[in-house]
């Protein structure tokens, strides 16, 4: 079984998460065969180490983990590396793959730029 992780920053707020537990009702949509959950780095849970847990624990040999943020800077660049280091050494019989930030797929930053132009007045 494969899982998919939405990795989030969190905040304070819980209805900032919304968009993000649409984009995972959506995407599971997309792929029925599977596990699909939304994790968080702080402020909220569960943090990326509980949701991969669930999802090794519901039987997922391989793990993509989606970063949902849209650069890479500081949380993607020293902090989610060592999340994923502790992960692989925790499971070593699971696969993990990573994605990008959001900002570096140029269909995404496409589709972006089409809905604001289409959002202008006049």
């Amino acid at each position: 079984m494969n899982g998919l992780v939405l990795f989030a920053h969190g905040a304070r707020d819980p209805q900032w998460a919304a968009p993000f537990q649409r984009l995972a009702e959506l995407a599971t949509i997309q792929r029925p065969g599977w596990q699909v959950s939304v994790a968080y780095l702080e402020l909220m849970t569960p943090s990326l180490a509980e949701a991969v847990a669930a999802q090794v624990e519901a039987g997922a040999s391989h793990v993509t983990v989606a970063p949902l943020f849209l650069g890479p800077g500081g949380h993607l660049c020293r902090d989610f590396p060592v999340l994923m280091d502790k992960l692989r050494a925790r499971y070593p019989s699971v696969g993990f793959d990573t994605l990008p930030a959001l900002g570096e797929s140029e269909t995404l930053l496409a589709a972006i730029a089409a809905w604001l132009v289409a959002s202008l007045p006049g």
